[in-house]
C-alpha cells in the first residue's frame, strides 16, 4: 500500500511517500481503506519534532496522522458494530500512533462511527481530531450550559469553527474572534458577535463572560482572564504557550483548563448524529491529493487556514 512516513524531523522534505505492507488488524479493530484524511497543527508539530513526536521517536517506521474517514473492508473476530462494506470514520489513537497517511488503516472499532451517508468522505474525515477537541473540551470539561457567554478565539480556525458550532448547538451566546476576512464566515457558523482582534482589542470589545475557549496561548491567557467572570472557566488546548494557565486561573478566581483531545467513539457517534441532522458541518479550506503531503503541511503552517485541510486517497 502506498504510505506516507517521516524519516526524521523538520521540515517537509521527511514527509517520504513509499510502499509498506497493508496492515494486519487485532481482534478488536478493522481495516479501513483510506478514502479521505485531514491535517491538524499537531501534525506539523509533530512532523517538526513537537507536539506529540516524544511519544513516536522510537517507533519505526512512523506514520503521521490521526484524521480518516474510509470503508471496512476487514473487520476482526471481536467486533460486532462494524462489517466490511460500511463506511466510517474517527480519530484514531490520539495521541498515539494513528497510521493515517497511509491507504489502509488499522483501526479500534472503538473509536468509529459510522459514516453519515448525507455527508461525504472529506466532510467527515475534517469532522474528527478538531469536531472531537472542541466536544470534549466544552462538554466533557467545562459543562457548557445553555445562555452561558463564550468567547472564541481563532473563532475560523480547525477547531474553533466546531466550538463555535457545537456551543451554538449547545444554547450558548457565542462570540468569536478572527480577521475582518472571516467575520461573515464566522458569523456564518452561527456566532451572535464578531471581533477583528487586528482592529481592536477584544478585551475592550467585551466583557463579563461566562467563559473563554483559547487556541492561542501566551498573552491572550493573560489577557482573556480580565474579561471572565469570577468562577467562570478558560479552556486551553495544548500550544507550548499554556502551561500556567490553571495556576494563572485560580489567582483570578476562574477555573482554568488545559486539556488534550483523546479517541472516543461514543463521542464520535454523537458527533456523526449532528452531522447528519445538519447541525454540525465541516468546513474545508481546501482539498489535497495524496500526492500533495506536503503543500497540505505548509497550508497548515500558515496559520491562516478558514476551516479544516483535507487529504484524499
Amino acid at each position: 500500500m502506498k504510505a506516507i512516513i517521516l524519516d526524521g524531523f523538520g521540515g517537509v522534505e521527511h514527509l517520504i511517500q513509499t510502499e509498506l505492507p497493508t496492515p494486519t488488524i487485532n481482534d478488536n479493530e478493522v481495516l479501513i481503506q483510506t478514502k479521505a484524511l485531514s491535517i491538524n497543527p499537531v501534525d506539523v508539530k509533530t512532523r517538526a519534532g513537537k507536539g506529540v513526536y516524544g511519544l513516536l521517536k522510537e517507533l519505526n517506521p512512523i506514520i503521521l496522522g490521526w484524521d480518516v474517514s474510509g470503508i471496512v473492508t476487514e473487520v476482526g473476530k471481536a467486533v460486532t458494530g462494524f462489517q466490511v462494506g460500511d463506511a466510517v470514520f474517527g480519530m484514531i489513537n490520539f495521541p498515539g500512533h494513528g497510521r493515517a497517511y497511509a491507504e489502509y488503516v488499522a483501526a479500534p472499532a472503538s473509536q468509529l462511527a459510522l459514516k453519515p451517508s448525507t455527508i461525504s468522505h472529506e466532510e467527515a474525515a475534517a469532522a474528527t481530531l478538531a469536531a472531537l477537541t472542541a466536544w470534549q473540551g466544552l462538554v466533557d470539561h467545562a459543562n457548557l450550559q445553555p445562555g452561558q457567554r463564550l468567547l472564541v478565539h481563532a473563532a475560523a480556525g480547525g477547531v474553533g469553527n466546531y466550538v463555535v458550532q457545537i456551543a451554538k448547538h449547545l444554547g450558548a451566546y457565542v462570540i468569536g474572534t478572527s480577521s475582518a476576512g472571516n467575520k461573515d464566515f464566522v458569523l456564518s457558523l452561527g456566532a451572535d458577535e464578531h471581533i477583528d482582534y487586528q482592529a481592536q482589542r477584544f478585551e475592550e470589545a467585551v466583557s463579563a463572560v461566562d467563559m473563554v475557549y483559547d487556541a492561542i496561548g501566551g498573552d491572550t491567557i493573560d489577557r482573556s482572564l480580565e474579561i471572565i467572570k469570577p468562577g467562570g472557566t478558560i479552556l486551553s488546548i495544548p500550544s507550548g504557550l499554556n502551561e500556567q494557565v490553571a495556576e494563572k486561573a485560580a489567582a483570578r478566581g476562574v477555573n482554568g483548563i488545559r486539556y488534550r483531545v483523546q479517541s472516543n467513539g461514543e463521542d464520535m457517534k454523537t458527533l456523526a448524529g449532528l452531522l447528519e441532522k445538519g447541525s454540525l458541518k465541516s468546513h474545508i479550506f481546501r482539498t489535497y491529493s495524496f500526492d500533495q503531503m506536503a503543500e497540505a503541511h505548509l497550508q497548515i503552517e500558515t496559520g491562516k487556514t478558514a476551516g479544516k485541510v483535507v487529504v484524499t486517497v
